[in-house]
């Protein structure tokens, strides 16, 4: 049964969009949140692109004393190894499947589609996008780190084994921490995916040369 259509903010930069970013927020925020940034990113002015902001689904996150909230997936501890719920992981994954079709019935293909996400969201992109069996134009994942790490050998498609992946992270983040992101950067390159990587003095947050480095790479691998 496919997964419900999340509600989206929906921005676009030019009547007929002919691209698509999807951008999914970190833990307890929700879509209004990232769509501020629009402005800063530095589009350019030719690019018709529409630009998603789903909002997660409300739900009891154990590691914050089970208090609802928007979350793509339960975290049962700090640690790396078992800090997400991989039933709630693909379920998040059907909901980013649910919204890819939906912008490819609405005419723009996958190729043309970028998965984009801080935090929670940033770890979801990579999970997703790195298991879409149709390429897309491109990963962005912030402040983020892949989850399951060891099965993405054997789990990744074929057609985004050289999709373009942006991450950065800051080197002071004590909620998603610096060397986890390293970590995933990492295992990305030995397995031979082609990584932008920025560090930012700051913590679990994001900065205008960060967003401004993230227009860059949209202008980039949708030009």
């Amino acid at each position: 049964m496919p997964a419900e259509l999340l509600t989206a903010i929906e921005i676009e930069t030019l009547p007929r969009p002919d691209a698509c970013v999807i951008w999914l927020h970190g833990l307890g925020d929700d879509g209004h949140g990232w769509s501020q940034v629009v402005g800063a990113l530095g589009l350019s002015r030719n690019l018709a692109v529409r630009l998603l902001f789903p909002h997660a689904p409300v739900m009891p996150v154990a590691i914050n004393s089970g208090m609802p909230m928007r979350a793509w997936y339960d975290i049962a501890a700090a640690d790396l190894s078992s800090r997400a719920d991989l039933t709630g992981v693909r379920k998040s994954c059907e909901h980013v499947d649910a919204l890819l079709a939906r912008e490819v019935a609405r005419g723009i293909p996958a190729r043309r589609i970028i998965i984009a996400g801080f935090s929670q969201g940033g770890a979801i992109a990579l999970y997703a996008g790195l298991r879409q069996p149709e390429r897309l134009a491109g990963i962005v994942a912030l402040s983020a780190y892949l989850i399951d790490a060891p099965s993405l050998a054997s789990e990744a498609a074929p057609a985004n084994r050289d999709v373009p992946i942006f991450m950065a992270h800051g080197t002071l983040d004590q909620v998603v921490r610096y060397g986890w992101g390293e970590s995933s950067l990492q295992a990305l390159r030995a397995g031979g995916w082609p990584v932008e990587w920025h560090s930012y003095p700051m913590e679990h947050a994001a900065v205008p040369e960060e967003i401004a480095a993230i227009g860059a790479f949209i202008n980039n691998v949708l030009a």
